[in-house]
């Protein structure tokens, strides 16, 4: 469908500024028409520059004259055109990222690192005066809107500078062992809350999500040797703990025979004494009685030794020194009795 009011302004022009009808053109007619065109070429604009969109991630923050006005959630909103209000939208539901040491040249399934090294960011001093090559990451999302668009100028900068001060802290209060092996989680730990702390106090809307270590090795001129150092300090624990454990074998086994030992000593030793303060207990009883009768006490004690000692003998001879020393012949008690167990048995059996 045709503008019919347009027609008529391009039907005045024949290219001379002169009319198709051979006359002049009007100026009232020219400045009408130029006006309309210039209005809805205004108004146009204005439509397109108010109306603005916020993604489902993102919140929109929003400038009038240069301050600060409000922060708008996700969907579609207005604004006043011409530059009056600015909108910028901010990703804070998205995990940033820094990397310290190295670079991603291609993330994905199979990630492609770059060649390139970074000393000036990854070598740092120990406590120890060693020196290891560290490389770590930084995650991070944005908390506060307003103050991360406001507070600082430039954020990606000072996220790396407050970084790699505390890691340097860390690394510089631990040895060059501790770095390496015990105090890496404790390092990443105390790296994470110390840089929000730091930029708490910057106030810059920033929460630190994580602080990951990726590795923490000595330079790569030394490291070959650092490893067989390494190694053979393993190999000594290796030994101290094989040491340790047929210590803890055999050491226990011995000191308990040993104090097995001991009590049994200590038990012959006091059951000694008893008998020692037994006996001398029994000899002054006897004493006394000896004392009160000597000539009878000393028969009782002969008999009492000689009924001890005779059950014991097998075979007994007496000897007569009168006859030259020949043995004297006695009745042998055991046989006589042997005899007549016999001789009774055989009569039982006649009967």
């Amino acid at each position: 469908m045709k503008n019919k009011g347009f027609d008529e302004f391009i039907r005045q022009f024949d290219g001379s500024g002169i009319g198709r009808e051979g006359g002049p053109i009007k100026p009232d007619r020219f400045f009408k028409a130029g006006g309309v065109i210039l209005a809805c070429v205004v108004l146009a604009f204005a439509a397109f520059s108010t109306i603005y969109t916020i993604e489902a991630d993102e919140v929109g923050v929003v400038q009038r004259l240069g301050k600060y006005k409000e922060t708008v959630d996700p969907g579609l909103h207005w604004k006043l055109p011409l530059g009056i209000d600015k909108v910028t939208p901010l990703k804070v539901k998205r995990i940033l990222k820094e990397e310290f040491g190295f670079r991603t040249t291609q993330p994905g399934q199979r990630t492609v690192y770059s060649d390139q090294e970074f000393p000036d960011e990854s070598l740092m001093l120990t406590a120890d005066l060693g020196i290891v090559d560290a490389e770590w990451i930084v995650q991070y999302r944005i908390k506060d809107p307003k103050a991360f668009l406001f507070h600082l100028r430039s954020v990606q900068e000072t996220i790396r500078d407050v970084s790699e001060r505390v890691i340097r802290q860390e690394i510089g209060d631990s040895s060059i062992d501790e770095s390496i092996t015990i105090r890496r989680g404790e390092i990443a730990i105390n790296a994470k809350r110390l840089m929000q702390d730091t930029l708490d106090d910057y106030e810059s809307g920033i929460e630190v999500v994580t602080v990951e270590l990726q590795s923490i090795n000595p330079p790569a001129a030394v490291r070959d040797s650092f490893n067989e150092v390494n190694r053979a300090l393993q190999e000594k624990r290796t030994a101290i703990n094989e040491a340790r454990r047929e210590w803890n074998k055999e050491i226990p086994s011995t000191i308990g025979a040993a104090a097995q030992m001991t009590e049994q000593a200590e038990g012959f030793r006091t059951r000694r004494v008893n008998e020692a303060k037994g006996d001398v207990a029994l000899f002054n009883a006897l004493l006394v009685e000896y004392e009160q009768a000597k000539e009878v006490t000393a028969t009782r004690l002969y008999l009492e030794a000689i009924e001890d000692a005779i059950p014991g003998i097998g075979r007994l001879y007496l000897m007569d020194p009168q006859s030259g020393g020949q043995p004297l012949q006695i009745l042998d008690l055991k046989e006589a009795a042997t005899a007549a167990s016999q001789s009774s048995r055989r009569g039982a059996s006649t009967r």
